[in-house]
C-alpha cells in the first residue's frame, strides 16, 4: 500500500491541519440518527490534536445547490463534540474570512469544523481557485474520507495537490482491508455478489471474475444469469436484456480459471412481500407465475462450501429479498459461516456496499468480519479496478 499515511507527517504541534472527514450522517430533527461514520474518523483526530495540531474539519453534507440551512453542517459539530469529548467549533464558512478567523482562533489541540463544502459550487468542479483557498487554511492536508475517495473534488483531490498530504488512520485501515481482500490476498479468494440488477455492476463483475477463483451470485442479479444460460426463472426480477453481457462474463470467468456459482434451488413466492406463502424449488422448475425470492438450502451449502474452500472472501450484496422476512435466510446463513470462519482465524472477510452493511448488521455479524467498508460507491469502484481520485493523490 505505496501511500504517504500520519506516521510520515513529522511533529504536528501547532501545525494547521486541514482533516477531510466524511460526515454526511443520518438526520432527523436536528438529531444524529446514525453515528458510524463519527466515531469512524475520532481517532485520526484524536491522534492529531493529542499532538499538539490544530484539526480543521472538511466535509460534505447531502447535495445542496448552493447555500442552504437545511444542509448546514452546524448540527454535526454538536454529535462530533459529543463522541469526541472535548468542544468542536464551527466556522459559517470553509473559506473566505469567517473560515480564516476560526482558524486563527485554534489554539494547538483545538478541533474546528468548517462549513458544508458543496456550498461552494468550485468543490464538486476541482476549481483551482477553491483548492487554493482551502488549502490557505492549513500547512498539511489529511483524507480520512475513503467514501468520498472515487470523487475529484476540491477538498479530496485538488487540496491534496496543493499541501504536504497524507492518509488518516481510518483511510489507511480502508485501504490494507482492500489491499487484503483484492490486491495481495491470501488464496484462494471467493467473492460473493448480490442485489438487484446486473446493469448497476457490470464492471465489478467484469473485474473480479479476473482477480478471484469463485464468485458467488446471488439476488435478482443471478435471475439474470439464470436466464442467460436457458433457465427458467418465471415472473422473478430479470433483466432478460443483458442476457448476452451475462454470458459475456460467464466466458471471461472461464477463461480466468474463475468458478462462477449460480443458485441450484430457490426459495419462491408467488407475492413480494414480508411472509408471503412459498416454496422451495429446484432452479430447473420454478413455476412460470413464481418469484425467485431467495437462494434455498442448497445453493446455501454450495456458497458455504465456497468459503471453507477461500481463505479471502470479498462480499458485496445480499443474496435474496433480505428486507422481508422469511427471505432473508440465505443471506443470513451465509453470512453467519463466513463470521464463523473468520472468528476461527480460518479467513479474511472484506464486505461493503449499503445494502450488505445493512444485511450484515442484520444477521448480526458485521462485527465479526474482518473489515466492513460503509464506503458504498468508492468501495464499489475500488472493486471494479477504478482508480480512485483522492487515493491516487495520497500516492508516496
Amino acid at each position: 500500500m505505496n501511500v504517504r499515511t500520519l506516521d510520515g507527517a513529522g511533529p504536528l504541534a501547532g501545525k494547521r491541519v486541514l482533516v477531510r472527514v466524511d460526515l454526511n450522517v443520518p438526520m432527523d430533527d436536528g438529531r444524529v440518527t446514525d453515528a458510524t461514520r463519527i466515531e469512524r474518523v475520532l481517532p485520526t483526530m484524536r491522534e492529531i490534536a493529542d499532538q499538539g495540531g490544530k484539526v480543521v474539519l472538511l466535509a460534505h453534507f447531502g447535495r445542496p445547490k448552493g447555500r442552504d440551512p437545511k444542509e448546514s453542517l452546524r448540527p454535526v459539530a454538536g454529535a462530533l463534540s459529543e463522541h469526541l469529548g472535548k468542544p468542536v467549533a464551527f466556522a459559517e464558512d470553509c473559506v473566505g474570512e469567517a473560515a480564516a478567523t476560526a482558524v486563527a482562533a485554534l489554539s494547538d489541540g483545538d478541533v474546528l469544523l468548517l462549513e458544508n463544502t458543496r456550498f461552494h459550487p468550485g468543490e464538486e468542479k476541482n476549481d483551482p481557485a477553491f483548492a487554493k483557498d482551502l488549502a490557505a487554511l492549513g500547512d498539511l492536508y489529511v483524507n480520512d474520507a475513503f467514501s468520498a475517495a472515487h470523487r475529484a473534488h476540491a477538498s479530496t483531490e485538488g487540496v491534496a495537490r496543493l499541501l504536504p498530504a497524507y492518509a488518516g488512520r481510518g483511510m489507511q485501515a480502508e485501504l490494507e482491508a482492500l489491499s487484503k481482500g483484492l490486491e495481495a490476498p491470501r488464496r484462494p479468494v471467493c467473492a460473493v455478489v448480490g442485489g438487484a440488477k446486473v446493469s448497476t455492476k457490470i464492471d465489478l463483475l467484469e473485474n473480479l471474475v479476473t482477480k478471484v477463483d469463485a464468485l458467488v451470485i446471488g439476488g435478482g442479479m443471478a435471475n439474470t444469469f439464470l436466464h442467460a444460460i436457458g433457465v427458467g426463472v418465471g415472473k422473478s426480477l430479470a433483466e432478460k436484456n443483458l442476457a448476452p453481457t451475462a454470458q459475456r462474463i460467464i466466458d471471461r470467468a472461464r477463461d480466468h480459471a474463475c468458478a462462477i456459482l449460480l443458485p441450484v434451488d430457490a426459495v419462491v413466492a408467488f407475492e413480494f412481500k414480508a411472509n408471503a406463502p412459498h416454496h422451495m424449488y429446484g432452479i430447473d422448475a420454478i413455476p412460470e407465475d413464481g418469484m425467485i425470492l431467495d437462494v434455498g438450502s442448497q445453493s446455501v451449502e454450495r456458497i458455504n462450501a465456497a468459503i471453507n474452500d477461500a481463505a479471502t472472501l470479498v462480499w458485496n450484496g445480499p443474496l435474496g429479498a433480505f428486507e422481508h422476512v422469511p427471505f432473508d435466510q440465505g443471506t443470513v446463513a451465509a453470512a453467519r459461516h463466513a463470521a464463523e470462519r473468520t472468528k476461527g482465524g480460518r479467513l479474511v472477510s472484506v464486505a461493503g456496499g449499503g445494502d450488505t452493511v445493512a444485511a450484515l448488521n442484520h444477521a448480526g455479524v458485521a462485527e465479526d468480519f474482518t473489515y466492513v467498508s460503509t464506503a458504498g460507491g468508492a468501495f464499489l469502484e475500488w472493486l471494479e479496478g477504478k482508480a480512485l481520485p483522492g487515493v491516487e493523490a495520497l500516492r508516496a
